[in-house]
């Protein structure tokens, strides 16, 4: 069973998945902490409903961002992998050195398409006919990192940014569970930019 640490901006229903995950016996993990950087956010509510350690690191007290990440690693503690859920901060290359091959994402595009904080509102003024969803491991650029596992979303010609965003939810809520399982079986090889999926052992 590994350790996580959740890290959240606002409404935490990539986190809900990760709690049905574990809590359904499909994900063989422990989460030790919710993290947000705002207060008063629906993820804190998700994680005090399951009773899971919650608290806000609130990025407004600080004046420096290698403050928050400070506090925010003091928080997380010791873990096996960090999983942003809708995190919204760009965390700093000292940070994600901290913890190499530990920091894992979730994005609502097929990286490296559409990287950034509007992948919807791109897709959609890009006319792009797929779009989707990519579990990534972070490194220290933005959204760049080795892609462990994406899934697919056909792009309607009357989609807005809403309903994109709805069906794309839904296969996030899939993946991401599904991707730190992967890394509980230690069953992700990193080479170069590839992540390799190695075969379960025989138990």
């Amino acid at each position: 069973m590994i350790k996580l640490a959740v890290l959240c901006s606002g409404r935490g229903t990539d986190l809900q998945s990760i709690i049905d995950a574990i809590q359904s016996g499909k994900l063989d993990a422990k989460i030790s902490v919710v993290l947000t950087d705002k207060p008063g956010v629906k993820a804190l509510e998700r994680a005090e409903r399951a009773g899971i350690k919650n608290l806000c690191v609130n990025r407004k007290n600080f004046s420096e961002r290698a403050d928050f990440e400070a506090a925010l690693s003091k928080e997380i503690g010791e873990v096996d992998l960090i999983a942003l859920a809708g995190f919204m901060r760009i965390l700093s290359p000292e940070f994600v050195r901290k913890y190499p091959g530990k920091i894992m994402n979730i994005h609502p595009s097929l990286l490296p398409s559409f990287p950034g904080a509007h992948a919807h509102r791109d897709a959609l003024a890009y006319g792009a006919k797929v779009s989707g969803c990519t579990v990534h491991f972070v490194d220290e650029g933005t959204d760049s990192g080795p892609i462990i596992l994406q899934a697919a979303v056909e792009v309607k010609d009357d989609d807005t940014e809403e309903t994109l965003s709805a069906r794309i939810l839904e296969k996030e809520h899939i993946i991401y569970p599904q991707a730190i399982q992967f890394f509980a079986e230690g069953r992700l090889e990193v080479e170069g930019r590839k992540v390799i999926l190695k075969p379960q052992k025989n138990l």
